[in-house]
């Protein structure tokens, strides 16, 4: 570490490998304050408030489709976590050891553009919320602009502050959405479906698909945050807290989402709008309340900017010349410069957009699970990690992931498109099984030649 990075405090380590004797964080506790406070935040109540107005589902079945699909969700995040510690890498450069070299670099591109566009879509709504609370005082520029420069404050230093800010940034999140739970309590009730049948079915596969790749989208950040713990750190410990730290905000969060859409009075409305109706009962302080929930939106973004800069590293040793924390700020200039774009007007194309394009996490998964159990059995020549001769080729991989694509293609249901499969089951939107299956099957196959 030079002079300068040592006068600021700026992390200077990128993707190389944590030796053994480098890791110092033993807080355990920090695998799940991360997840924890990344999801108690203002998107994770809008993704539960479209079970009833988009999918027309009633509560009973929304809050199950909920809880299975979260669950589901975070056994993947849970899982990738526990390698941090036993490889000392992060998530995308464990990506090597089965897409090769050249394989993950387009891994880590489609990692940079979920983290580019998943944080212009939440500062975008950031920014909406402000300017209708400000009754037009604030526009919503400049409110993308304050919370950009907040999230890059805390995502610039590194690894240890980052941490740091999500050990406590959940705790006045919790405290006033159970507010709003609980004042809302006594005017929800229990609606019932407004479909049946097979459109019923679809409906609970496409929120399910929605609540799915909300959670499992993490997958792509989950070594990043651990890699500083000792190797004996225990596996079993590991898993438990991240997948609960997934699992608890997002079921409480997205349920919150659901359960307010069956106030009465909160007819038609969604995302930020439904919440800012629904704190409008804390009286004078209602501003204020929601003002810290568009807060809440920082923590959701510092995993997104600090995972990002590590991902452009992966692109080779010139990319490397830049430090993390520099592609961290270039990377904040270019979501913000988009969210600029899209907050006129081009956002729900862009959110669309965006879920589509997580697509590509099923099928980057199951290679990665599948090369890890069945056919290295849990053992990685980690010496190897940076030397481009000695890891796999990554053709299989690549060959697989695209077979994967094809099939996330023909099962998804967006706006933008609806691939043939799904349009023959009622618009259900199976993209992310249909991108397993497929890339599973091919996996098996090719890899073994």
């Amino acid at each position: 570490m030079n002079s300068k990075d040592s006068q600021f405090h700026i992390e200077t380590l990128g993707i190389e490998r944590v030796l053994p004797h480098q890791r110092t964080d033993r807080r355990l506790i920090n695998n799940f304050t991360l997840w924890l406070s990344a999801n108690l935040n203002l998107s994770t109540v809008a993704l539960g408030s479209l079970a009833v107005p988009v999918f027309h589902l009633g509560f009973v079945d929304g809050f199950c489709v909920i809880v299975v699909f979260n669950l589901l969700a975070a056994l993947p995040v849970a899982f990738l976590a526990t390698l941090g510690p036993k490889l000392g890498l992060r998530q995308m450069t464990i990506s090597r050891f089965s897409f090769g070299w050249n394989g993950a670099k387009a891994m880590a591109l489609l990692n940079v553009a979920t983290c580019i566009g998943w944080s212009a879509v939440n500062v975008i709504v950031g920014g909406q919320l402000a300017k209708e609370l400000s009754g037009g005082a604030v526009s919503p520029n400049l409110a993308i602009l304050i919370l950009s420069v907040l999230t890059t404050l805390v995502s610039l230093y590194g690894y240890q502050y980052v941490h740091l800010y999500e050990r406590y940034a959940w705790v006045p999140m919790a405290v006033l959405f159970s507010a709003v739970f609980v004042f809302s309590f006594p005017s929800m009730t229990l609606t019932s479906s407004h479909v049946t049948g097979a459109t019923w079915i679809a409906a609970l596969a496409s929120f399910g698909a929605a609540v799915f790749g909300y959670s499992v989208s993490w997958s792509s950040y989950a070594a990043d945050y651990n890699v500083n713990q000792p190797e004996s750190t225990s596996p079993r410990k590991i898993f438990a807290l991240t997948f609960f730290g997934v699992v608890l905000p997002c079921v409480f969060l997205e349920t919150l989402g659901l359960a307010l859409t069956t106030v009465v009075s909160f007819k038609d409305k969604t995302g930020g709008i439904l919440l800012a109706a629904a704190t409008e009962k804390f009286g004078p302080i209602s501003r204020w309340v929601m003002c810290l929930f568009i807060l809440s939106l920082i923590a959701t973004n510092v995993p997104n900017d600090y995972s990002l800069g590590l991902s452009l590293q992966l692109l080779g040793q010139k990319w490397q010349k830049l430090s993390r924390a520099v592609w961290t700020v270039l990377g904040t200039l270019a979501y913000v410069s988009i969210a600029w774009v899209a907050g006129n007007g081009f956002n729900e194309t862009l959110t669309g957009f965006l879920l589509m394009i997580t697509y590509w996490l099923a099928p980057w998964i199951t290679i990665l699970l599948i090369e890890h159990f069945y056919f290295r059995k849990g053992y990685y020549e980690i010496e190897n990690w940076n030397e481009r001769q000695k890891l796999p080729g990554g053709g299989a991989a690549m060959i697989a992931f695209a077979i994967g694509l094809v099939g996330a293609y023909l099962g998804a249901s967006q706006t933008l498109f609806t691939g043939p499969i799904a349009g023959k089951l009622f618009g259900a939107d199976i993209g992310f099984e249909l991108g397993l299956l497929f890339s599973s099957l091919s996996y098996l196959v090719l890899r073994r030649r």
